[in-house]
């Protein structure tokens, strides 16, 4: 039998509903997290963060890569998932082992067995940065959850219920928490606010969310 890199968990992981289908893990990413920033270095060094533009015209505060089979990008045109990076014209680089053993880890944690990511969405945020309210819906199935994973700076995650008109919680998730969403709550909708400055060991002013998803 085979064991999954993030199967000997610490202590004290713990995790806290938000509600039925989605759950935060809490120092669940913590271990192998220097593996994870050096793969998310090697993944940028080859698909470099960008700030995208949203078809009304909006630049992203959040800086943005990919990784996997496809990758999420917006321009004028709309929201899509692409094979390829329209910055070099070439497929998005592979998704490393270490995020697709987390990624399956902490699905599975969460309820949700036989989670197979095919893209991962790598944001960069800066103090200042925010991403507003939005609902995960380019996926073509919605029958596989969400895996998101915060490292580095901590930040206040907002997340609602399938109705924009109803007020989101606010949650602070730290470095290596990992919230997983699926089911009743895969279409809630969730957002990042404005990022604290601060300083981190690993990341100084700096927070890299991984979000893994099942697209194609």
């Amino acid at each position: 039998m085979t064991t999954d890199l993030f199967d000997d968990l610490p202590v004290a992981v713990t995790t806290e509903s938000l509600a039925p289908g989605a759950a935060v893990l809490r120092g669940f990413g913590r271990e192998g997290d220097a593996a994870l920033l050096q793969a998310v270095e090697e993944v940028t060094a080859q698909a470099p963060f960008r700030h995208l533009v949203t078809p009304g015209g909006y630049t992203m505060s959040v800086g943005m890569s990919n990784c996997g089979a496809l990758g999420w990008v917006s321009d004028r045109s709309g929201y899509r998932y692409d094979p390829l990076d329209p910055l070099s014209g070439q497929p998005w680089p592979a998704m490393p082992a270490s995020f697709c053993e987390l990624a399956k880890s902490a699905a599975a944690r969460a309820g949700f067995d036989n989670f197979v990511p095919d893209a991962c969405l790598i944001n960069s945020y800066e103090p200042g940065a925010r991403l507003s309210l939005h609902q995960d819906k380019d996926e073509k199935d919605y029958s596989a959850p969400i895996v998101s994973v915060s490292l580095g700076l901590p930040a206040v995650f907002l997340f609602g219920t399938v109705r924009r008109s109803d007020k989101p919680q606010r949650y602070r998730l730290g470095h290596g928490d990992v919230v997983v969403w699926g089911g009743p709550a895969r279409l809630a909708y969730h957002g990042v606010a404005p990022l604290a400055d601060g300083e981190h060991p690993l990341l100084g002013r700096r927070r890299i969310n991984l979000t893994f998803r099942r697209a194609g």
